[in-house]
């Protein structure tokens, strides 16, 4: 006898009302989360200029057609072009994360939220544009601000507690879900289309990680949010067109993304009852993320090798002259780390290389320091010692470190090494647990971090230029007031 399902239009899910009811009605009066947000576009900014010096990178920037005119359209920082949109999001979002420079976030899942900045910074600098034509007051740089704010929130809570990565997928699918979010709130979006756009964002098919892990790692990585910031754009237009969403796209037994992506891909997780196999919220949403949001300050390497380079930079003065007595180093470390960028054997590009702890051990401990250009290929040729002290690194877990790297009250990234050499000596244990921009050495890093941004802005304008950009980005009050139209002219060869 066949059956037949009753064709019952269910709720929407609860994951998409919670979300949309946080963009829609929290009120953002943290101070310390909108400053921490305007250092966070600031230095998000520069590492986008910075990523301009380099071909690879500004080979996929402009139109899809040469010569297109956009009206209103949206420029990219650092570059003449004014383009739609939906393409502006993919170049800032790539340009912000070319270099692997910006923030970070780490927990169950990793990410770096201010790869929203695409998104928003295209959709805000349009709709001030189109705005002004009509006589309209254009958007200001505190809505750009509290779009940050939010961005970073839902995709630093929905990362809490759960690990797309376990499943095989990328943490791109939260910049994607976060920019929809604040996206269409800034296109003027009611609670349905906003729920209709945050679900067309879930139901996409989504990133698989294969491009961030040996032996397929490659430069998709360093533009992977940028296309999700693009396809949030285009979702929150669609759904701002009337276009219906699909309200069970989470939890439609078979067909939704539990069923299809979260759950029985994963040999772990399919073992947990049913209950198990879905988001969990471990803190209600609000301003935490912006406020604990981790800078990479000191170096341009994937998050958890930042306390294995600053160890590295304190060992160079020992090691330099001592490099071919070394017998053995060994680096002490957290599983995350060594889940995601402990690697042996050759390394075939740049974005092999920035995710591999033991390369960027090896360049800070012979060179007492670590840059975007270590990792090019002609660098890595013309200098094969590193790959000589690549061979000689054992990679251990702390269990201590591990676990304090998921405590909320700590958030630790711990890193140690220490150099062993043939004739029986060895340096001491060095040992780093937070790095500088992590939220308990904020006081030391907020200044390393303007530094940052000036010396970023100074490869792409005169002085006179980044002056002014520096003054504006120095007072809150100012940089709130400020149109955001006006705000990227300022960022407009």
């Amino acid at each position: 006898m066949s059956t037949v399902e009753a064709n019952v239009r269910p709720d929407d899910d609860v994951e998409l009302q919670k979300i949309a009811d946080y963009v829609l009605g929290f009120e953002i009066e943290s101070g310390e989360a909108l400053d921490t947000a305007r250092h966070c576009l600031m230095d998000t900014l520069g590492c986008g200029l910075l990523a301009l010096r380099f071909p690879e990178c500004t080979k996929h920037l402009g139109p899809l057609v040469e010569g297109t005119v956009v009206p209103h359209g949206a420029r990219v920082p650092g570059t003449s072009f004014r383009l739609d949109p939906v393409k502006a999001a993919w170049d800032i979002g790539a340009i912000i994360r070319w270099l692997d420079y910006n923030d970070t976030w780490l927990a169950a899942e990793w990410g770096h939220p201010s790869d929203n900045l695409g998104g928003i910074l295209a959709i805000a600098d349009h709709l001030s544009q189109k705005r002004l034509a009509q006589g309209e007051s254009p958007l200001t740089m505190r809505e750009v601000l509290e779009a940050m704010v939010m961005a970073h929130e839902i995709q630093g809570v929905l990362a809490l507690d759960n690990s797309f990565n376990r499943v095989g997928l990328d943490h791109v699918v939260l910049v994607k879900v976060a920019s929809t979010a604040v996206v269409a709130k800034l296109m003027g979006a009611d609670r349905e289309q906003l729920l209709s756009a945050l679900s067309h964002a879930w139901v996409d098919g989504q990133s698989l990680r294969t491009y961030r892990h040996a032996p397929n790692a490659g430069s998709r990585k360093s533009w992977a949010a940028g296309d999700a910031t693009s396809r949030a754009v285009r979702l929150a237009d669609i759904a701002m067109r009337g276009e219906m969403g699909i309200p069970g796209v989470l939890s439609a037994p078979q067909w939704g993304f539990y069923d299809i992506l979260f759950s029985h891909t994963n040999r772990d997780l399919a073992l947990k009852p049913e209950a198990q196999r879905k988001f969990t919220f471990q803190r209600e949403l609000g301003s935490y993320v912006m406020e604990n949001i981790l800078f990479k300050i000191s170096f341009p390497a994937e998050f958890h090798a930042q306390t294995a380079c600053e160890a590295a930079v304190t060992l160079h003065p020992e090691v330099r002259d001592r490099l071919d007595e070394i017998d053995r180093i060994v680096l002490t470390t957290h599983d995350s780390a060594i889940r995601i960028i402990s690697k042996e054997g050759a390394l075939a590009n740049p974005a092999d290389r920035d995710h591999c702890l033991q390369y960027m051990t090896a360049v800070p401990l012979i060179f007492g320091s670590l840059t975007a250009e270590h990792y090019e290929d002609d660098f890595h040729e013309a200098n094969p010692r590193i790959d000589v002290l690549r061979g000689k690194m054992e990679v251990v877990e702390d269990e201590a470190y591990s676990r304090d790297y998921y405590d909320p009250e700590k958030r630790s990234i711990a890193n140690a090494i220490q150099v062993f050499f043939k004739d029986g000596s060895a340096t001491e244990k060095v040992e780093v647990e937070y790095p500088v921009g992590h939220r308990r050495r904020r006081a030391e890093g907020i200044p390393l971090l303007v530094d940052k941004f000036r010396r970023n802005l100074a490869t792409r304008f005169p002085a006179g230029r980044c002056e002014t950009i520096m003054a504006l980005c120095g007072e809150q009050a100012r940089l709130e007031r400020t149109p955001v139209n006006r705000f990227v002219d300022l960022f407009v060869i």
